[in-house]
């Protein structure tokens, strides 16, 4: 079980160089990656008809995660790179196709495409985009990013798509492993027949800062759930892969718990989420990263000094 890190989108500011150090500090201290969340826009959810819903604001600061993965892959050689993920449906899929290979060539492999279908249909709304038919359009992505990242011209017809013999270049060495992320179960059965796995995230409250209100318990019985679904469907469960996510916020004793419950599930990844700790800036985030680390390190699970 391999020990990653949640990008502190939103409170670690705009300085490049605070960014960048974030980064090769979690590389040097033996982090497997980054995990970095996904929204172009931020609405303001007051004085709606219908409430927006959602944790986030217009006052919520994320860094765009692919041209943020192309940054940081040149400042650094091991890391890994994951969206966590992005709302797929929201955007052109050549564009993604073409984005995702860049970063996948520029970081040498270390990039996993985590999609999703998102919430927020402001943010739908204004890209041009159809909130009601996004999980149908996301099953149709998809095998199109699929297509372009392997074959050199792609012809084809589908409900959301028309490529008239055209494909992407330069294209990745192997195609970009695809993982999903959600709470529904048309979620997890999207994962179990199109991903190359599944990225759980305990439900939290409505608002930043209210942390999680979803037991570790509840997420391991459906990692086994979704298993079993992949089993069922004659894919292997062995190369599926599962990463979870616990809460910076639990404290050092809980962290150990819980990274220990994981491993006993055979769970591949972990990312730590230190976002709403209270932590606040650049500097904080990394004397946190220090501190995950050293705990860890000392209960012997999911990360070491590279």
């Amino acid at each position: 079980m391999r020990l990653g890190v949640v990008f502190p989108q939103y409170e670690i500011g705009s300085d490049p160089g605070a960014i960048r150090d974030y980064a090769q500090t979690a590389e040097g201290l033996g982090f497997s990656h980054l995990l970095a969340y996904d929204h172009v826009l931020g609405a303001d959810g007051s004085d709606r008809p219908v409430p927006l819903g959602g944790p986030y604001t217009e006052r919520h600061a994320f860094h765009e995660p692919l041209a943020l993965f192309s940054y940081l892959s040149g400042l650094t050689e091991r890391i890994g790179f994951a969206t966590g993920v992005l709302v797929l449906p929201q955007r052109q899929t050549a564009l993604v196709a073409k984005q995702a290979a860049e970063v996948a060539i520029l970081s040498a492999g270390r990039f996993r495409l985590g999609v999703g279908v998102g919430w927020n249909r402001i943010e739908y709304e204004a890209l041009g985009a159809d909130l009601a038919t996004r999980g149908r359009r996301l099953d149709d992505q998809v095998a199109v990013l699929r297509r372009l990242w392997t074959e050199p011209v792609v012809d084809l017809e589908s409900p959301w798509h028309r490529i008239d013999r055209a494909g992407i270049a330069p294209r990745p060495s192997v195609p970009v492993p695809i993982w999903m992320g959600g709470f529904s179960e048309p979620a997890f059965e999207r994962a179990a027949r199109l991903g190359d796995g599944f990225l759980f995230s305990r439900r939290g409250g409505r608002r930043p800062g209210e942390g999680s209100t979803e037991p570790l318990a509840g997420v391991v019985e459906q990692v086994g759930r979704l298993r079993r679904r992949v089993a069922d469907l004659g894919r292997d469960p062995e190369t599926f892969g599962i990463e979870c996510r616990i809460n910076y916020t639990s404290g050092p004793d809980t962290w150990r718990d819980e990274l220990a419950q994981l491993a006993v599930a055979a769970v591949d990844l972990v990312a730590i989420n230190p976002l709403d700790a209270g932590l606040g800036s650049a500097e904080a985030h990394i004397g946190a990263l220090h501190r995950i680390a050293e705990e860890c390190r000392t209960a012997g699970v999911g990360v070491g000094r590279s």
